[in-house]
């Protein structure tokens, strides 16, 4: 995989792979371990990618959700990505009750995720409370969601992070 500065466009199938990618040198760095990215659904276009930060930034919502959306609504100046195409949220693991209730009004149009909450909370996170069917509360909304994919990988980066001894948080 190139190094992110010189990702112009990542094709469907790796999209996750730099996820999952991005969650594994997190965790290398003192991060949590999660990642995300923001992609021009079409092209394939990268807007943004973010990490978990919760831990070394002292910050209870720096989850690498918010981190791609924050990031990529900044590149646009614009508070929902709704307004500027047809954008996708691809993140390492299901998002949690928090980064759920921030996707609808992201603007993003699908969600695609690694590792299921059932994974994440093996390890001992506690991912919050979300609607059994979310999938379906955000498909109501027109935000298609797909997932697991690559699960197997996914799930290596948390269970890495846990036998590395790092903060489980919210646990």
């Amino acid at each position: 995989m190139p190094l992110l500065e010189e990702v112009d466009t990542v094709e469907p199938d790796q999209r996750m792979a730099l996820a999952v990618d991005l969650s594994k040198c997190n965790i290398e760095h003192g991060g949590g371990p999660f990642g995300a990215c923001i992609f021009e659904s079409e092209t394939g276009k990268l807007i943004s990618a973010g990490v978990n930060l919760v831990v070394p930034a002292n910050c209870s919502v720096a989850h690498a959700e918010m981190v791609a959306i924050i990031l990529a609504q900044q590149a646009f100046e614009s508070f929902t990505l709704a307004e500027k195409g047809e954008f996708e949220l691809v993140t390492s693991s299901e998002p949690c009750a928090q980064c759920f209730g921030a996707i609808p009004w992201s603007g993003v149009k699908r969600v695609i995720y690694g590792a299921p909450k059932a994974d994440v909370e093996a390890i001992g996170f506690d991912e919050g409370p979300k609607p059994r069917a979310w999938k379906e509360k955000l498909e109501e909304r027109g935000i298609e969601v797909k997932g697991p994919v690559r699960r197997n990988s996914a799930s290596a980066v948390l269970r890495a992070y846990a036998k590395m001894g790092h903060a489980i948080y919210n646990g």
